[in-house]
């Protein structure tokens, strides 16, 4: 289990991480979500032990992972692709992993295996193409078999396969008890994998929970021969009411209410069907009005390298 317990980080006057409070579960993928600038990746290398929290703390099974004996054993971190060594080949990249978290060779042979790498593994990282980095960043990750995951955009400069192997990863790694906590803005990606979420807003979590809760339905489309007669008893009830295709009407209620109400008034319907609120939709709805503060920092991520004083220090630790 991965948790956030009050946590906030300040660059001069500037708070970028503000008091976030959250859990990632085991047995769930989590998604981190947020515009550039939000917070996302100072609050994952503040878990990862490469920057320091003002106030609060960010834990793995209860502890931080500066404390953990054997942090690769615990938590898997794939922060940045990029920083694996262009001069080491994908399986040296794992077998070093794999011997800093005392496991053998062929722990990494069987992690490049499960990336879809295991052809690749005399290939040097210099002439890895960004979605084999991104693939080999999450072997090393795997290679400690750790309880939980923590992936900051990991579905970047993927193919279709790709994508489509990593949701299986995933999920699979829940499925057997692991936490997993991802950032992307790939929404779409996000939707077909993630069981929570946790949005940020200019370093405060302004949403958090399943993402069934969050994209619940709160609209319906209905369909009725008197239709006329249906938006009357539907509006007299209170309810939002707007005119969609045909003679569909698209009503601010749940499809259980629209039928009841449908019912009481003596009114067959032709069809009903359930509006889920899009992934995309709620993004743009929770984060809207952070373009100022997007316009400070085109990533956190750069911005908090260069002004943090213990980014170094903690990177060599």
């Amino acid at each position: 289990m991965i948790t956030y317990e009050n946590v906030t980080k300040r660059y001069g006057g500037r708070t970028v991480v503000d008091d976030v409070t959250f859990t990632a579960p085991a047995g769930a993928v989590t998604a981190f979500l947020g515009p550039n600038g939000a917070g996302k990746s100072t609050s994952m290398r503040i878990l990862a032990g490469l920057s320091r929290a003002d106030s609060g703390a960010a834990l793995v099974n209860g502890q931080t992972v500066t404390q953990l004996p054997n942090p690769g054993r615990v938590v898997g971190l794939m922060l940045d692709a990029s920083a694996l060594h262009r001069g080491r080949t994908c399986a040296e990249s794992v077998q070093m992993a794999a011997a800093a978290t005392g496991v053998g060779t062929q722990r990494a042979r069987d992690a490049l295996d499960a990336v879809g790498l295991g052809a690749a593994a005399g290939i040097r990282v210099a002439a890895c193409s960004l979605g084999m980095r991104q693939r080999l960043g999450l072997a090393v990750a795997l290679v400690g078999r750790p309880r939980a995951l923590v992936l900051d955009e990991p579905f970047n400069g993927l193919d279709p396969e790709a994508i489509h192997d990593l949701r299986s990863v995933l999920r699979d790694f829940a499925a057997a008890g692991g936490a997993v906590l991802l950032s992307s803005h790939l929404l779409g990606e996000v939707q077909s994998v993630a069981d929570r979420l946790v949005v940020l807003r200019a370093g405060t979590v302004v949403a958090n929970g399943s993402a069934a809760d969050l994209t619940a339905a709160g609209r319906t489309r209905v369909r009725a021969e008197r239709s006329g007669d249906l938006q009357q008893a539907l509006t007299g009830d209170g309810l939002e009411v707007t005119a969609d295709d045909g003679d569909w009407l698209t009503v601010a209620a749940p499809p259980g209410q629209v039928g009841h109400l449908a019912l009481a008034a003596g009114i067959a319907l032709t069809g009903l069907e359930e509006r889920r609120t899009d992934l995309t939709d709620l993004f743009l709805t929770l984060t809207s009005g952070d373009s100022a503060h997007d316009a400070r920092s085109t990533h956190d991520a750069t911005d908090d390298t260069e002004t943090d004083p213990n980014h170094d220090t903690a990177r060599a630790a």
